[in-house]
């Protein structure tokens, strides 16, 4: 897929464009980078990040619980999200800190005519990203960098639970492009959060969005979604292991309280699905 969208790709060193010769992607500078055995490509230079992407463990556990559909109301909200937010142009899209690219796919499956590229620093993440569809192309880099993408050539960006650079994805969406986000409320994952000592969302994440995001674009379209998920034991270990909490929980202590869970446990979703665009062309 990569040959598909090299057009769309810029590279990290001089921002000139890339084109897809033999197994790699150039630029007509001469910088190169090469396309790994399973797909994706790195498009990370200089010094080392300083983020921490996720581990395979918690891929693993992310493809897992998200595979099983205890998120699809979650994943289709996106894809309708993205479809009724369209620029009339052929859809050309942007997932930010993709992981494994559950949603891009769903996004995809929703926009025949799409094409899209997934970001993430995890290269256990573009493993399983650069199989996800047979239209999204992996890419491995830092979304607090410049990103590897050219001047206006988006007509999407995703961010779903994940970290936005407003200034970059402004750099990158088409005149008339869209930005779609999910956050969670202080709802999101609550009857785990007590009992398994979870990362607690800040109860000022919306508006603190908004604060990173004003000037650049403002919001059109936010739907509240809640649900309940009826889990299993190792449905809720998989979704304590594939976000943050997983760094903050010892193997031990959480096995222990998870099976001291009733079963199935019931978890609720809780989470805000936000459309924004610019404010010269919001409508």
């Amino acid at each position: 897929m990569l040959a598909e969208v090299s057009g769309l790709l810029s590279c990290p060193q001089c921002g000139d464009g890339l084109d897809l010769i033999d197994r790699a992607l150039v630029c007509a500078r001469g910088h190169s980078f090469d396309v790994a055995r399973q797909g994706y490509v790195t498009l990370l230079t200089g010094t080392a990040s300083k983020f921490t992407g996720d581990s395979a463990e918690m891929i693993s556990a992310r493809c897992d619980f998200l595979e099983a559909g205890h998120f699809d109301p979650l994943l289709d909200a996106v894809a309708v999200a993205c479809r009724d937010g369209g620029t009339g142009a052929d859809p050309q899209i942007l997932e930010i800190g993709a992981g494994a690219g559950h949603y891009l796919a769903r996004v995809l499956d929703a926009l025949p005519s799409a094409r899209g590229i997934g970001l993430d620093i995890s290269k256990p993440a573009a493993r399983r990203l650069a199989r996800a569809h047979p239209r999204a192309a992996a890419v491995v880099a830092d979304v607090w960098r410049q990103l590897p993408v050219r001047d206006r050539v988006l007509t999407h960006v995703l961010s779903i639970f994940a970290p936005r650079n407003a200034a970059e994805i402004d750099r990158v969406l088409c005149d008339d492009g869209v930005l779609v986000v999910v956050t969670p409320t202080d709802r999101h994952l609550g009857e785990l959060v007590e009992l398994l000592g979870m990362v607690r969302v800040d109860d000022r994440k919306t508006e603190r969005l908004g604060e990173t995001l004003a000037g650049r674009f403002e919001r059109v379209h936010r739907t509240r979604l809640e649900f309940r998920m009826a889990l299993s034991h190792r449905d809720v270990d998989n979704l304590v292991g594939m976000g943050p909490s997983a760094r903050h929980l010892t193997t031990e202590g959480r096995s222990t309280a998870i099976a001291a869970l009733p079963e199935p446990f019931s978890v609720t979703a809780s989470v805000v699905v936000s459309t924004y665009r610019r404010p010269s062309t919001s409508r």
